[in-house]
């Protein structure tokens, strides 16, 4: 990052990504800090467009992340300045800090923008639109009561398992992690699900799939913040923006230890936030939505797509699945984090968890043991003798019986 200013009331970074990241200090911080979350999300209600957007707010530390609004402008006329200023009074802001140096010229559009709000009044206090940075406004229709089980398992022929799964939910709080099973609410935090499928040589699979997944850990919770009226917009590039960072540090390691050289991951995710799931996706790992109201033929879903040539042809309609698993090239990943990659592009996506709905996370040894219909019959109607397992241990035990030749790791995710 590049830091733009450092003053007694603020630290102002620009990321690589253009993000701004600003972090109040000194003198009444918190109430400055509230007062810009707050604003900011008026006027974007307000549909004020040269404003910044805000993206992120950690009310714990104090650090904010917005969009870009352009360079700071070295000259312009008094009157010019009045005018900028006026206009955003009709939005219903005043900025009690109307100088020069809180004027921006973005290129992109030609428009002079204004900035750092930290310092400014909403007009019409009573405004029912006037939010509060303490409260968000559902991402979907409201909450799911969320059940899951986990499991990871090496399979019969391999002594590691590069396989790894992570269940955690964070809130303004911080994270925790939770266990191979539960049940709670999204009303009051996020969750999120991921498996990663790691490969390499010597022992570095196993530590491609544990970056994956501490990355996640550390760098995704900074967006609990996030605006819930923009969540669908910045939720892509938020994510899009993690499998990078991932993906670089694999490609780093890979370029430093020898024994990490072509180090690389597999990784699928969703991230819950009350009813709205995003997901993201590279390798050939899966995520799929068995949906309750839909009829049998259509009721389980691929989301993700397997990032091969044979998957390529699958969707294309050009084999179908019993050709694709006994292809000799399905196992050839076209996409990877790290592993020689110069990009790792991810799948990325959003929808409405549905009540009812099901999600299935799972690597490739699941997939490899199981047909489709398998994986939707073992989790809806188990046969008498599994019926008291959790649905993530039915696949994986099922999968390692009728293979096992790969590690094998399932989420089972049940709204």
């Amino acid at each position: 990052m590049i830091e733009a200013k450092n003053t007694q009331r603020a630290i102002v970074r620009i990321g690589y990504d253009g993000r701004v990241y600003k972090l109040f200090q000194g003198p009444e911080a918190q109430k400055r800090f509230d007062t810009e979350c707050r604003t900011l999300i008026y006027l974007e209600q307000r549909k004020c467009p040269f404003v910044p957007r805000l993206i992120a707010a950690d009310r714990e530390r104090l650090e904010m992340v917005t969009s870009n609004c352009g360079a700071r402008v070295e000259r312009l006329g008094e009157d010019r300045i009045k005018e900028i200023f006026q206009e955003l009074e009709q939005y219903g802001v005043r900025h009690d800090d109307p100088f020069l140096r809180n004027i921006t010229y973005r290129a992109s559009d030609g428009r002079f923008c204004v900035i750092d709000f930290e310092f400014s009044t909403i007009l019409d206090e009573t405004a029912s639109a006037h939010p509060s940075v303490e409260t968000t406004t559902p991402a979907g229709d409201g909450t799911r009561d969320i059940q899951w089980s986990a499991m990871t398992h090496p399979g019969t022929f391999r002594p590691n398992n590069e396989d790894r799964f992570l269940a955690m939910l964070f809130d303004e709080r911080g994270v925790r992690y939770l266990g191979k099973q539960g049940t709670m609410n999204t009303s009051g935090a996020d969750l999120l699900f991921a498996v990663a499928d790691g490969m390499g040589g010597e022992r570095s699979g196993e530590l491609a799939g544990k970056i994956a997944l501490d990355n996640i850990t550390r760098l995704l919770p900074r967006a609990h913040r996030l605006s819930d009226l923009n969540l669908a917009e910045s939720a892509p590039q938020i994510l899009k923006s993690l499998y990078s960072s991932i993906h670089q540090e694999l490609v780093r390691l890979g370029t430093f230890d020898p024994l990490c050289v072509n180090m690389g991951a597999t990784l699928t995710m969703v991230w819950i936030h009350r009813s709205m799931v995003m997901f993201a996706h590279v390798g050939d790992s899966r995520l799929y939505r068995l949906r309750k109201n839909v009829d049998s033929a259509n009721r389980m879903a691929q989301v993700s797509e397997d990032h091969t040539y044979v998957g390529w042809l699958r969707r294309n309609g050009k084999i179908n699945e019993r050709e694709s698993r006994f292809h000799p090239r399905k196992s050839i990943l076209s996409k990877a984090l790290g592993a020689g990659n110069q990009f790792a592009e991810p799948q990325v996506g959003s929808f409405v968890l549905d009540p009812g709905e099901r999600l299935i996370l799972c690597t490739d040894g699941v997939t490899d043991g199981l047909w489709d219909r398998a994986i939707e019959e073992i989790v809806l109607c188990p046969e008498s003798s599994m019926v008291d397992l959790a649905p993530a241990q039915r696949l994986v035990l099922s999968a390692v019986t009728e293979s096992g030749r790969d590690n094998s790791t399932a989420i089972v995710i049940e709204s």
